[in-house]
């Protein structure tokens, strides 16, 4: 018999880099250095978008991530957070503090960085979840069309478990789980959801009858969403980030005779400020942000910068009073840098875009009430004959109960009068209403600020070179 011979592989080699620099991740969480805030600091192995990762983490729980450093040359990640509850108090359930330090150490075990596909001007019906189907829909924006998608729905069986819609620059991303209204079972007949996506894609590609123009239909891609019945607020949240990037939301709306009316801007007085510089000693683009501070901030430019394909190897974040700054050291994936203007324009763009997507204007209704089938539609029926028209909803189902915000805006441009919203909750029916007057003020930038530049000048040529050592 012929003797064959193989190379000798150490059964030791797949545990190198944690025999070189320890357990792949540390998760601690400090409680007791700073009287007004929770530091949790993660050590991990550097893997791409393994940051977004971590803010999402801190986000699904609605804490508020008050300063952030990062740094994650020489092939590790080091992150320090700070935190605080939505109350804005530091951190003291215990199950809390071992729920964020056992969840983290998942993520950073098991992440991978999937890129979804994006989809433009149509409606797509993804996989069904054990729980639900999950629809993709973008569009150019008209008032009422989140009203036409509930009532489609409403129509075809369908009862909307949750949703998510945006509205920006006259586009809408809207993402939203269904189930059969009467058996409450994902809709998995093919013929069924084809008749779905085609009533959908109709109504999102019909004339916009205020303007007389039909919408874009060039490049019409089919989407891909997985996981439906599994994903968390911000899974969602971070698709609707991509549908609005695919459809160049980010460009600016069109002429102001193309906007129907109750969708004009009217934002420019909180406009975010974001600049891109080089660091050439150490080659980085250096962007940074100051904008309105708000929740949810870090986890939409992260966001946004991980989905463009760029690698945040720095960064700090903080804020002071009501202005939030960002500074962040990125290259591309490949390496380089931002070296042409149009480049570093469509990055800001891109950015600005992803600021003010989430900011909130006009009135913010709260609705609970007895979930039912038809529901979401009778509202914002009630919603569109009054001539309110939604920018943003986030419609939810929690047991048997239906929790329902949105943002409205008259059609028209003028001032919603409160007690006529008030009053529309005797043609909604039984229902809970809140009612509150969110209408953004314009943001005021600092003028100081703590920058990580010169930090990092003297000290990341230091890191890169002794990290491996003292690990």
């Amino acid at each position: 018999m012929k003797k064959v011979c193989w190379p000798y592989f150490d059964p030791d080699f797949e545990n190198l880099p944690e025999r070189i620099y320890g357990p792949s991740c540390k998760v601690s969480i400090d409680n007791e250095s700073l009287q007004d805030c929770t530091l949790v600091k993660v050590d991990s192995v550097k893997k791409q978008g393994l940051l977004l990762q971590l803010v999402q983490v801190l986000t699904d729980l609605n804490l508020t991530i008050t300063k952030s450093y990062i740094s994650s040359d020489a092939g590790w990640f080091m992150d320090v957070f700070h935190v605080k509850d939505e109350h804005g108090h530091k951190l003291a359930d215990q199950r809390l503090l071992n729920y964020i330090q056992q969840t983290i150490g998942e993520r950073t075990e098991t992440h991978s960085s999937v890129m979804a596909k994006a989809s433009r001007g149509h409606s797509f019906i993804s996989e069904s979840s054990s729980e639900h189907t999950t629809i993709e829909m973008t569009a150019t924006d008209r008032p009422g069309l989140f009203s036409e998608i509930s009532a489609a729905l409403a129509d075809l069986h369908c009862n909307i478990v949750e949703a998510h819609a945006w509205s920006h620059n006259a586009h809408l991303a809207c993402i939203a789980n269904i189930s059969d209204d009467s058996t409450d079972t994902p809709i998995e007949d093919p013929h069924r959801l084809a008749v779905i996506q085609e009533h959908l894609t109709t109504i999102l590609r019909a004339t916009t009858a205020t303007t007389g123009t039909s919408l874009d239909q060039q490049d019409a891609k089919t989407a891909d969403i997985h996981g439906g019945g599994e994903g968390t607020t911000t899974d969602m949240e971070r698709r609707l980030h991509q549908l609005m990037l695919s459809v160049r939301d980010f460009d600016g709306p069109p002429s102001p005779s193309m906007i129907p009316p109750g969708l004009e801007g009217g934002d420019e007085g909180m406009k975010p400020v974001v600049l891109i510089e080089s660091c050439k000693e150490k080659q980085y683009s250096v962007v940074s942000i100051q904008c309105k501070d708000r929740p949810r901030l870090m986890f939409d430019t992260v966001c946004t910068l991980t989905d463009m394909q760029y690698v945040i190897f720095h960064a700090s974040t903080g804020s002071n009073g009501d202005s939030a700054f960002q500074e962040y050291y990125i290259r591309h994936v490949d390496g380089r840098t931002l070296h042409t203007e149009s480049e570093k324009e469509r990055v800001v763009k891109c950015l600005e875009a992803a600021i003010k997507r989430r900011v909130c204007q006009g009135v913010r209704l709260q609705l609970c009430a007895a979930d039912r089938a038809g529901l979401l539609s009778d509202i914002t029926r009630v919603l569109r004959e009054n001539g309110l028209t939604v920018l943003r909803a986030d419609v939810a189902t929690q047991g048997k109960k239906a929790v329902n915000a949105f943002y409205i805006k008259d059609i028209s441009g003028n001032d919603i009068d409160m007690g006529f919203v008030k009053s529309m909750r005797r043609e909604m029916g039984p229902i809970d209403l809140e009612v509150k007057n969110e209408t953004s003020r314009a943001c005021s930038p600092e003028k100081s600020h703590f920058s990580i530049s010169n930090m990092l000048k003297s000290q990341i040529e230091r890191i890169s070179h002794s990290f491996i050592l003292t690990r």
